[in-house]
């Protein structure tokens, strides 16, 4: 398996990804090495690897000479140029910057990117459908030595992510459920009734397609654990799946076998859930029911 993206501090943005990606396509049309470029900019190789794998920003100044090195006309560069001064900018995270995991920062700029996102979760309603009570409940269980302040900020987090739901160009978001999520009690029965009704609300949603995995369904392939899959409208950006390891880390695979078995997964979970609950609506309400007790 392979990183798609690099997980630490300096998570790049998807429009920093799509520059490295043409700089990479400029560099091999125009037959140039890297140590090629490299000597042009005085720079060891790797610095140039780096910007074409969105490891680093792209400074102005660099992109500049390498674009006439591989021969882009004025208007190409000067394109190219705002695009970069643009990827340089702070995405809308930063002021959360100190709440985000370095490794989940990359999950952040997909997800504010995505065309298509499917998610398969195992242990708590998705993010991007909790309630606000709900998501406090979770982010205190996961971070319990943190302050009052800390976890609103963190909550306010997530709360904004949401956001991108209600967008004129929302994602089509696909989500199923395992069905110990929705009994796990989170926050109390109050809460947990709050959380159905919006799980039944985003139900309706024309972008949300919801699904449930009872437990009498038994295992299949997506026992594994938490998986986001991404779809882009962009060309230079091919699928990418996200996977959590452990507590503190992640991957980002888009090598196509990866990506291929990951949604094949996904696919025949989905279709397991459609069989045994037909109409999560339903579930949904009666469920609540047992949380009125």
């Amino acid at each position: 398996m392979t990183d798609a993206l690099p997980s630490g501090s300096s998570a790049p943005t998807v429009l920093r990804i799509i520059l490295g990606k043409r700089l990479k396509e400029l560099r091999e049309r125009s037959e140039i090495r890297v140590d090629v470029a490299a000597k042009a900019l005085r720079v060891n190789h790797l610095t140039i690897r780096r910007m074409e794998n969105a490891q680093v920003g792209l400074k102005v100044p660099y992109v500049k000479e390498l674009l006439r090195l591989y021969g882009a006309g004025d208007g190409e560069i000067a394109e190219f140029i705002a695009m970069a001064e643009q990827a340089n900018e702070p995405g809308w995270w930063y002021p959360f910057r100190d709440a985000l995991p370095d490794w989940f920062r990359a999950y952040v700029s997909l997800e504010t990117d995505a065309e298509v996102i499917r998610v398969y979760e195992p242990h708590y309603v998705t993010g991007l459908l909790q309630t606000r009570d709900y998501a406090r409940a979770v982010i205190a269980a996961g971070f319990p030595n943190e302050s009052e302040e800390e976890l609103e900020h963190r909550v306010e987090l997530r709360v904004r992510r949401q956001e991108l739901l209600e967008r004129a160009d929302a994602p089509t978001l696909w989500v199923v459920l395992e069905e110990s999520a929705l009994r796990r009690e989170v926050g109390g029965p109050a809460v947990m009734r709050a959380q159905l009704d919006r799980l039944a609300e985003a139900a309706e949603m024309p972008n949300v397609t919801l699904r449930i995995v009872p437990l009498a369904a038994g295992p299949h392939p997506g026992t594994g654990g938490h998986v986001t899959y991404f779809r882009f409208h962009e060309r230079e950006l091919q699928d990418i799946v996200y996977t959590e390891v452990g507590l503190t880390s992640a991957v980002y695979l888009d090598q196509r076998p990866d990506v291929v078995t990951h949604l094949e997964a996904l696919t025949r979970v989905s279709l397991l859930s459609s069989e045994h609950v037909p109409d999560p609506g339903t579930y949904l309400h009666n469920l609540r029911k047992e949380f009125d007790k």
